[in-house]
């Protein structure tokens, strides 16, 4: 029983790996190729940057909503990454106004 439980676990661990390998080779390619536009290339790059996260999030860290536990992460999560947030954006409008004030001509 517990056999079967680690080879499921093993299996997802496999894979998600391939999953976020094929979200990081294909901004890859097209970064390298040049093949796309470069507006449609950003495009891309974000799109599997946004998957590969959902994809890291199911596979390897385990979030789920459907239990109680997975809620709590999730709330953790969201909460962390709000923080994280204000902290980033506070600190570009720092060094910005820190710019500003700085660089006035007199």
């Amino acid at each position: 029983m517990s056999n079967q439980h680690a080879e499921t676990g093993a299996r997802d661990y496999v894979k998600g790996f391939v999953f976020a390998l094929v979200l990081t080779v294909i901004p890859f390619y097209f970064a390298w190729s040049q093949s796309l536009p470069q507006a449609v290339t950003y495009a891309v790059l974000l799109g599997c940057a946004v998957v590969q996260i959902v994809v890291h999030f199911a596979y390897f860290l385990h979030m789920e909503v459907k239990s109680e536990d997975g809620r709590w992460n999730m709330v953790s999560l969201v909460f962390s990454a709000i923080v994280v947030l204000i902290l980033v954006a506070g600190s570009l409008w720092i060094m910005w106004h820190l710019h500003q004030n700085m660089m006035l001509k007199v």
